[in-house]
């Protein structure tokens, strides 16, 4: 495993909500750029990239999940989003059955994990202020 330090990083007092993300190998991530592509073009919703969140959100400071990062793990459900949004629940049950229309094996999926990533996650509906503070490299590529 090897351990990279991201430029772009929040100084050490800066207080968030902070999230471990475990990342797709590159074949899964492309399958479900395609399938969060097609969601996003008929329910909306900003782009991201496909990742499991592992933990979070956890509100640190800077210097807290520099300490951390480690040792976030904790009672909690692990899952993946594949659209960010607020929909009604009539509008979740029509993306997930559109979800199995794009993708009809997508509730079977499996893929492994080739990293996982920190990221201090404002609250901004847009995603842009998101930062990947650290990255864990778990296997070659």
């Amino acid at each position: 495993m090897s351990h990279h330090t991201i430029d772009r990083k929040p100084s050490g007092d800066e207080e968030g909500a902070y999230a471990v993300w475990a990342t797709p190998s590159k074949d899964a991530k492309i399958r479900l750029k395609k399938l969060m592509s097609g969601l996003r073009s008929k329910f909306g919703g900003p782009k991201f990239d496909p990742h499991l969140t592992v933990v979070g959100p956890i509100s640190l400071t800077g210097k807290m999940q520099q300490r951390n990062f480690g040792q976030l793990a904790g009672a909690y459900l692990p899952h993946m989003s594949l659209l960010y949004g607020d929909l009604t629940d009539e509008e979740k049950n029509e993306a997930i059955d559109e979800a199995k229309t794009l993708d009809d094996t997508i509730d079977s999926m499996s893929f492994a994990i080739d990293r996982l990533e920190l990221y201090i996650t404002p609250d901004d509906k847009t995603l842009k202020s998101w930062i990947k503070v650290e990255e864990y490299v778990l296997c070659a590529h």
